[in-house]
């Protein structure tokens, strides 16, 4: 597997993607009716943020992708954020921590101070011990923020790693 920065060509892997794990409806709040112009607009990051995709070996097929940049702007820029979404065919095989590690590595490397994530549906139990296991707590919780299609209302998580 190799990470790199997005590119053009890799827009119908990512949007294939963005649309499967969004229109699943247990991991993301994001409207299931989405449309591609909305995925675009959302996932794709301007500078000073990026979005990276994970790609198969020589076959260059999208596994998974990432976006990075600030959590805010103005007075919260020192504070990163990152959200990942990898492809349902390649689960299990450490997609998501190759994701997580790189956008903590770009977010240390630059002035950001920490990394915060704004809304992790806490039914996603192998993304919070995922987060846990690189230096995440869970700062609170949101009850019944977020409506799981099987398990009905579960919360939303405010994750912080402070660096």
């Amino acid at each position: 597997m190799l990470l790199r920065n997005f590119e053009e060509r890799d827009w119908v892997g990512v949007w294939q993607i963005i649309r499967d794990v969004v229109q699943e409806q247990e991991t993301f709040p994001y409207d299931p009716a989405m449309t591609e112009d909305q995925a675009r607009s959302i996932w794709i990051e301007s500078p000073p943020g990026r979005t990276i995709v994970a790609v198969e070996d020589g076959g260059g097929k999208v596994l998974g992708t990432a976006k990075t940049g600030p959590n805010r702007p103005g007075p919260g820029a020192h504070v990163s954020t990152a959200s990942f979404m990898v492809s349902a065919t390649a689960r299990g095989r450490g997609v998501g921590t190759a994701l997580c590690r790189d956008a903590l590595d770009w977010a240390k490397s630059g002035e950001y101070v920490g990394m915060q994530f704004n809304a992790v549906v806490e039914s996603n139990e192998i993304a919070v011990r995922l987060y846990r296991r690189h230096g995440f707590e869970v700062l609170s919780t949101v009850p019944r923020a977020f409506i799981h299609p099987k398990l009905g209302p579960v919360g939303l998580h405010l994750m912080y790693n402070e660096f």
